[in-house]
């Protein structure tokens, strides 16, 4: 697990860096960030009484990585990943988490970050056992996304100039397909999935040329 810590922590770094590479001095407000995100998760996950809502699981587990990246930027701001990594596996083997109510500890975990503009960390992981992610399945998940993060900052999606729909599907969709035949317990898993996503994408475009 603190390997895998490491590698996540060392991809967050680096495209928070790609963003504004003096992303630490700028006060982000990534706790905010999480706030927002739980409650687009609690409308995918169901909460109205008044009408029938099946949890859309998928969905919930895209916007949990979508935390875990804030949750790592705001665990980055306390050291270098090596170190950060140490502390947070501890911190998890430490932890005693039950399935239980999803809602409420959700809302547990967002008033926890409200409060004390920090990641709760065991939180998250209670929201992991909530949904049955694994978390190799959140490593996993989290390195292909950061991937097609990075993959669209190289492309042009800060200037608009990026389209995510190219030979005929979303980028989502390639890198999913991508993703299934590559060994995600490599070493270097992230950079063989950002070269065969960089690949398809250049043939589609040398196609469309």
């Amino acid at each position: 697990m603190q390997q895998q810590l490491q590698a996540m922590l060392a991809l967050q770094d680096e495209i928070n860096t790609l963003v504004n590479e003096n992303w630490r001095e700028q006060g982000f407000a990534w706790y905010r960030a999480i706030w927002v995100e739980s409650a687009e998760l609690l409308d995918h996950f169901g909460w109205k009484w008044w009408k029938k809502q099946q949890p859309d699981m998928d969905q919930v587990k895209l916007e949990l990585v979508d935390i875990w990246h804030f949750g790592l930027s705001l665990e980055l701001q306390q050291g270098a990943p090596d170190q950060v990594a140490a502390e947070m596996a501890a911190e998890l083997g430490a932890a005693d988490t039950q399935p239980g109510d999803f809602r409420e500890h959700l809302e547990a975990f967002t008033l926890n970050t409200l409060a004390s503009r920090q990641f709760d960390l065991v939180g998250f992981a209670q929201l992991l056992v909530d949904t049955g992610m694994s978390f190799d399945e959140l490593y996993r998940r989290y390195v292909g996304k950061n991937v097609l993060n990075r993959f669209r900052q190289d492309n042009g999606y800060q200037d608009g100039s990026y389209v995510k729909n190219w030979a005929g599907r979303e980028d989502n969709e390639h890198l999913a397909e991508l993703s299934a035949g590559l060994d995600a317990s490599s070493g270097d898993y992230s950079d063989q999935l950002y070269r065969a996503l960089a690949s398809r994408y250049e043939e589609s475009t040398t196609t469309l040329a």
